[in-house]
């Protein structure tokens, strides 16, 4: 048996150590790589929002897949009033025949929910989160947490994940969406429960933005994106418009996000397609600017 020199031994093992530290750094190096070529106006983490019942042209759902095909998108999230019910089963339908993902759906419906489970899809499920009184912080989240206990039910067995959707309110927090999202999956074992973020209803978190998605990050399902002015002067804006968005959008860029993004049209007086090409160019101009500048 040949030995080998105490001191060969150490190089040859302190090499191989540095062996595998270069293929660790490597991989990581490429996972970064891989992430930060990730644009945030790739087409397939894109969602269109708010389009249903905000389209000054009342499209159908042939004409509203036709429509998002034109632009691109691959995906929808549904919102939807009592009249669009008789027509829940035509729009998937017609999503699928156009490719696009029907992503999420607002609020809740047995009739949607019925349907999910005829054609096999498991869209999201998005529903403002809680504003209930209590005496304390931790028995507000209790409270929120208990009041969403059915639907975290409901959602798990259709094989849907829920989003606590911020709509204003104490239940519109970032924070409190957080310990509400913990508490559930602490004592209701939801996994599937995350969060919908949305910047149009979070203009009072410009200033401390980077922060609230720090802390959400975890649980983000999906980020809803919107040109931003102090004030919410006025509220709905189109990206690139406003005069906060490319900070935020910096943010959200550096923070290695890189889940869905929404767009929306959220505008009665506007032809959805306009609304959403609009927020198309913003984004796709504003992204080229932070590529370029390395940020």
């Amino acid at each position: 048996m040949r030995l080998v020199r105490p001191f060969v031994f150490q190089t040859r093992m302190a090499l191989a150590g540095l062996l595998v530290v270069a293929v660790v750094t490597g991989t990581a190096l490429q996972a970064d790589d891989a992430a930060a070529t990730r644009r945030l106006d790739d087409p397939d983490r894109l969602v269109a929002w708010c389009v249903v019942p905000f389209d000054a042209k009342k499209r159908g759902p042939r004409e509203r897949a036709e429509m998002l095909q034109r632009l691109g998108f691959r995906k929808l999230a549904y919102d939807w009033r009592a009249e669009h019910v008789p027509t829940f089963e035509e729009e998937i339908l017609e999503l699928k025949q156009h490719g696009i993902e029907y992503f999420a759906f607002w609020d809740v419906h047995e009739e949607a929910l019925r349907l999910f489970e005829k054609h096999g899809i498991h869209p999201q499920i998005w529903k403002t989160a809680p504003s209930p009184r209590a005496d304390t912080q931790e028995a507000r989240v209790a409270a929120a947490g208990r009041q969403m206990l059915p639907l975290v039910k409901r959602t798990r067995q259709a094989g849907c994940k829920l989003g606590l959707y911020n709509h204003g309110g104490w239940g519109g927090e970032p924070a409190n969406l957080v310990a509400v999202c913990r508490w559930l999956r602490e004592n209701a074992d939801a996994d599937h429960v995350g969060i919908v973020y949305n910047l149009h209803h979070g203009h009072g978190h410009i200033a401390d933005f980077a922060e609230s998605l720090a802390v959400m990050q975890p649980y983000l399902l999906c980020l809803n994106l919107n040109g931003m002015n102090d004030n919410a002067q006025p509220k709905i804006v189109s990206l690139g418009r406003g005069q906060h968005e490319r900070g935020l959008l910096q943010i959200i860029r550096k923070s290695g996000y890189d889940g869905p993004i929404g767009l929306l049209d959220h505008r009665n007086e506007l032809d959805a397609e306009q609304s959403l090409r609009e927020n198309l160019d913003g984004l796709r101009e504003l992204t080229t600017e932070l590529e370029a500048a390395g940020r």
